[in-house]
């Protein structure tokens, strides 16, 4: 079992930064590639960005690519979310999620292949 709980939810204006963490304990977190998803009201749950076991391989959904960073530091168990440039319509809510994969550059932007979840963090972004 892996235990996901992320933070760093806010209220921001557009423009603004904010910077998501998601700490994991449990399983190696080295293990895992890690995800975040997102949640907007009224809509389904859709794929933001993954990272590798290692961290040297990055995928990001168009909607944030260049204005959304991830990292992780395995050595702490955290992964974050640096979201600049923010919209109204990144307001949503923020998940992060586990799979475990064999191959240490392995990306995955499946929902269905995350095992573990975290329990969210709300983003507002205002006009």
């Amino acid at each position: 079992q892996v235990q996901l709980v992320e933070s760093g939810g806010g209220l921001v204006q557009a423009g603004g930064s904010l910077r998501l963490s998601c700490a994991a304990s449990g399983r190696t977190f080295s293990n895992y590639c890690m995800g975040w998803f997102r949640q907007a009201p009224g809509k389904e749950r859709e794929f933001v960005v993954a990272i590798s076991r290692s961290g040297g391989t990055t995928h990001y959904a168009d909607s944030v690519k260049g204005r959304f960073t991830i990292s992780r530091d395995n050595a702490k168990n955290t992964v974050y979310l640096q979201m600049n440039s923010l919209k109204p319509e990144d307001t949503a809510v923020y998940y992060c999620a586990a799979d475990p994969v064999l191959f240490r550059e392995a990306v995955t932007t499946t929902q269905k292949a995350y095992d573990y979840w975290g329990q969210g963090t709300q983003v507002t972004v205002s006009s």
